[in-house]
């Protein structure tokens, strides 16, 4: 069944993903001060693979939870994918680990960034991937990510001291 909204939750769900990576990016290209910007980039990624691949994939290999679309004969699926694996959301976590690496060097392209991680996040709950817990825990995650590269990497910065 199509509903006229569908375009824009797949549009969110999908796409907007790559604009706000690219978005990132920018910084470096326009930023005034190439080596601040280059920090927060490092930071900023380094928390979202951290909190995708690493956090998520650890709670995932111990707790297998299906996907709505897997149990719900109700929900809708707008977008492709495998089953198993709903929890948490590795886009939650990945962009609320972006968000919150941004937001830590630029507090209103952090807030900027924050509106798109809940949007994807969200967009993926409506598109019958996620349940909203499975968001919820992936931002969570993702914010604890990039606080705890923030301190290791200011840990580093100093040398360890």
């Amino acid at each position: 069944m199509y509903l006229s909204y569908d375009p824009t939750i797949i549009f969110l769900a999908e796409y907007l993903a790559w604009v706000v990576g690219i978005g990132v990016f920018l910084f470096l290209i326009f930023g005034r001060n190439k080596k601040k910007e280059l920090w927060m980039l490092i930071e900023a990624f380094s928390a979202g693979i951290l909190s995708r691949f690493i956090f998520t994939e650890i709670i995932r290999y111990f707790y297998d939870r299906p996907r709505p679309f897997e149990v719900l004969s109700s929900v809708y699926q707008l977008i492709q994918h495998s089953p198993g694996g709903s929890f948490p959301s590795g886009h939650a976590a990945f962009f609320f680990a972006l968000a919150t690496g941004v937001f830590f060097h630029r507090k209103w392209w952090g807030v900027l960034f924050y509106i798109a991680a809940l949007a994807i996040s969200l967009s993926r709950v409506a598109a019958g991937l996620h349940w909203p817990s499975d968001v919820l825990a992936g931002a969570v995650i993702g914010i604890l990510s990039a606080w705890l590269v923030k301190m290791l990497l200011k840990n580093f910065a100093r040398g360890g001291s």
